[in-house]
Parts: C-alpha cells; sequence; structure tokens
C-alpha cells in the first residue's frame, strides 16, 4: 500500500500507518467471520454440553483404567462415536456392551442381538440384548470402570433405563465402578401418564414411574438408587458427569436419532403419546420411514382420507402390522408439538377418536390378533385405561385415575433432580 509522502514527514511514518491499517483490517475481518475470544467462550458457556463432551471432567479419571463402555450409535463426541474418540485419545477400552438395536444401531426393535467384535476397533461387543441382559462375572473379570452413555428419550417404555439399572446391580455386585455420561432429556418439560402399577412390570416398565418420568438418565440413576429399587436394595456408587447449561424446560433436538424407529425429532417428541398405539390393532407406523407420526389401520377406510401403506423394511420393521395393505388413519407428521409443549401432557384424544371411528372396537386391544401388538396394561401400566376407552370415560376422568400416584411421584421426583 501506497502513501504519498508530504515534505518534512519521516520515512518511517506512511510505513506505521500502512501496517496500522492493514491490522485494523485483519482484526476487522476476524471479528466479522470468526468472532471475538471472548464470544467464543461466551457461546460455549452458554451451549447445551453433554456429559460426553466434557471430556476434561472424566478423562482423568480414566487414566491407568481398564474401561468399558455401554453405548449405541447416540454415544457422541460432537460427531465422533465415543468408543472411537476415546481410543484415540489413549483410553484403554476393553469392551463394549451393546443395548437393544445394538451398538452401532443395526438391529430392529424386539430383534435378539449376538456379541461382536467391532469391525473398525476390533473391540470385543457383549450383546446386552440377547441370551443375557446385564454383564456377568466373568465379562467384568477385565474391567475397573464401566461407562454408561445412551441417549434417553424421557419414556418408562424407552428400554435404555431398564439397561441402566441392570448395569448398577451389575456394577455393584462385582465391586465395578459406574460412570454416566449424562445427556438432555428431550421430552423432560413435563411428567403425566400412569404411575405403573408394578403387577404389570415387564421388559417395557420396570419401575413405579409415569410414561413421561421426566427425568435424565444421571437423575433416573439417582433415583433407583434412592427408592433402592435396586436388587436387595443396594446402592451402586456412581459418578456422574451432569451436563452444562441444561434445563429440563430447554427444547433438544438429537444430533442422533435415538433409535431406527425414532428417527425424527417429530417422532421422538410424539412419542410419549403415540407409542401407545403399540398396544391397540392400529398400525403407528412401522414400516414405513416416519414411524410414530402416522396412525390407522384398512378397517378405518370411509373415515380417513389420509393413507399409508406398511411394508418390510430391514433393521426398521421387517413384518409391520398390517404389512403391504393400505391403511386409513391420522397423518401426525406436521402437527404442532408446540401443542403438546403448552400443555404438558400425554394426547389421549387421538386413541379416545381412533377407537371410536372403529368398525370393529372389540379388536383394538386384542393383543392375540397379531405378534406385533404390545400390551395396553404394560405400556399405560394401569389396570383402567383399557375399559375407560371401550367405555367412553372423558379424558378428564381418565387423568384424574391417575391420582394421587402422579401427584405423588412428582413430589419424590424433586429429591433427584440436578437441573431446574
Amino acid at each position: 500500500m501506497y502513501f504519498p509522502r508530504a515534505a518534512g514527514i519521516p520515512n518511517f511514518i506512511p510505513q506505521i500507518l500502512s501496517m496500522k491499517l492493514l491490522s485494523l483490517v485483519f482484526l476487522t475481518f476476524f471479528l466479522h467471520f470468526c468472532g471475538s475470544p471472548r464470544q467464543a467462550q461466551t457461546e460455549k458457556e452458554t451451549r447445551i454440553l453433554t456429559g460426553a463432551d466434557q471430556t476434561e471432567k472424566y478423562i482423568p479419571l480414566l487414566q491407568g483404567k481398564r474401561v468399558a463402555i455401554m453405548a449405541n450409535p447416540t454415544s457422541v463426541i460432537g460427531s465422533t462415536h465415543l468408543v472411537d474418540s476415546l481410543k484415540k485419545r489413549g483410553v484403554n477400552i476393553v469392551k463394549v456392551f451393546g443395548p437393544e438395536h445394538g451398538f452401532r444401531g443395526n438391529a430392529s426393535a424386539g430383534v435378539h442381538v449376538a456379541d461382536e467384535t467391532d469391525p473398525a476397533t476390533g473391540i470385543p461387543v457383549i450383546s446386552l440384548y440377547g441370551t443375557k441382559n446385564k454383564p456377568s462375572k466373568e465379562d467384568l473379570a477385565n474391567v475397573d470402570i464401566l461407562i454408561y452413555d445412551l441417549q434417553d428419550v424421557g419414556c418408562r417404555f424407552y428400554t435404555n433405563i431398564n439397561a441402566l439399572a441392570r448395569l448398577m446391580d451389575a456394577c455393584y455386585e462385582n465391586g465395578k465402578e459406574l460412570m454416566i455420561l449424562d445427556r438432555p432429556n428431550p421430552n423432560g418439560y413435563f411428567v403425566d401418564g400412569p404411575v405403573l402399577d408394578m403387577k404389570f412390570k415387564s421388559g417395557i416398565g420396570m419401575f413405579p414411574i409415569p410414561i413421561a418420568h421426566g427425568l435424565t438418565v444421571g437423575e433416573f440413576a439417582q433415583m433407583v438408587n434412592g427408592e433402592g429399587w435396586l436388587t436387595n436394595k443396594v446402592k451402586c456408587p456412581l459418578t456422574i458427569i451432569p451436563v452444562a447449561n441444561y434445563n429440563h424446560d430447554m427444547p433438544y433436538t438429537l444430533p442422533v436419532k435415538p433409535s431406527p424407529n425414532l428417527n425424527t425429532q417429530q417422532s421422538i417428541l410424539l412419542y410419549p403419546s403415540t407409542c401407545l398405539f403399540e398396544g391397540t390393532y392400529l398400525n403407528h407406523g412401522r414400516g414405513t420411514y416416519f414411524p410414530f407420526t402416522v396412525l390407522g389401520s384398512p378397517e378405518l377406510k370411509g373415515k380417513f382420507d389420509f393413507t399409508f401403506t406398511p411394508t418390510s423394511i430391514k433393521g426398521m420393521s421387517e413384518t409391520p402390522l398390517f404389512m403391504d395393505q393400505l391403511c386409513y388413519g391420522l397423518d401426525l407428521r406436521n402437527y404442532d408439538v408446540q401443542q403438546l409443549r403448552r400443555s404438558r401432557q400425554i394426547n389421549l384424544q387421538w386413541m379416545i377418536e381412533l377407537y371410536k371411528a372403529s368398525p370393529h372396537t372389540g379388536k383394538i386391544f386384542d393383543n392375540k390378533l397379531s405378534k406385533e401388538m404390545g400390551t395396553i396394561e404394560k405400556l399405560t401400566g394401569s389396570a383402567l385405561f383399557r375399559q375407560q376407552i371401550i367405555e367412553g370415560k372423558p379424558e378428564k376422568e381418565i387423568r384424574a385415575s391417575w391420582e394421587p400416584a402422579l401427584s405423588e411421584y412428582k413430589t419424590m421426583r424433586k429429591k433427584y433432580l440436578l437441573y431446574p
């Protein structure tokens, strides 16, 4: 850059001015495109950081230890899988435990998963959704500490919390450390539904909590310990790495789909309401690429205009209810989920509407009709719900039957919260 030199001005003055101007231009460019260091720090201080993201808080605790990790595709640091990332950072990972759908997430819902060796890392993968559901003494013999890092969606019938409780049992029984890398609950903004009547305890409901429990997995683990829900009411020692900059009311979009059939944010937010249809003779989107966002059956022809056809989809649903049949019903793919956030309630009107529209109401809850159906009592946790829908009870009366257990749970829950 050239400055004409006026008489009497030393030669170095234009050079200084030129350097200052260049510095000013560069600084303006940097601030515009990169932001100031303080701005970057502020963004880090306000952005939600999962437990896994905060490596500085837990990698030092893993030094010199043989580590096992319970993980699936949601176990990520940024866009990299937790196992891959920690291995590159020198953590000694000796094995991985895989839950439903498998470690890399390529198994359908309910399909047993076999042990394997992970081709990407060479690490042995022990399935806890096959011949056994918790680690054996032999599995843990060469392990010093276990890490649990699975994304939950805040529902009693989403089985990751059951896997956590079994892992807590195994760690206590074998004297192993357990670390939980906590993650936000995308449905953590509300608590609703019947508290599980323990006579309906099953693989999709093991604890006396409502359908939408309003907890992160770290909070749930504290509740399991505090309420004495482990075998013989033991308490498993825990190290929890909490989520930073998070509260329960914050909307949270999952960076990775939590399971093959919860493949969109819409399906995740509808799931507390639409998963109840697994206990009905209605297809809830399995066998489509938009599960849990459409509802219907062939028998609803003439009652609804919207149609969809379930088909066999490997890795999602190989034998869906009403496979290759045209179904009529409700399309919730564009439903305004803000209505759910405003109400802070499970939607019961879809169940009421579809039951009333069915020409053969006696079939709706008859799970002898298809092996693809669940049991409505196991899903709702209530002995009353089936008959309440059959008798056409109003929603207000149905909700009233959830009390006082629901309010008592809400009070108890407060003891275990890590976040506002």
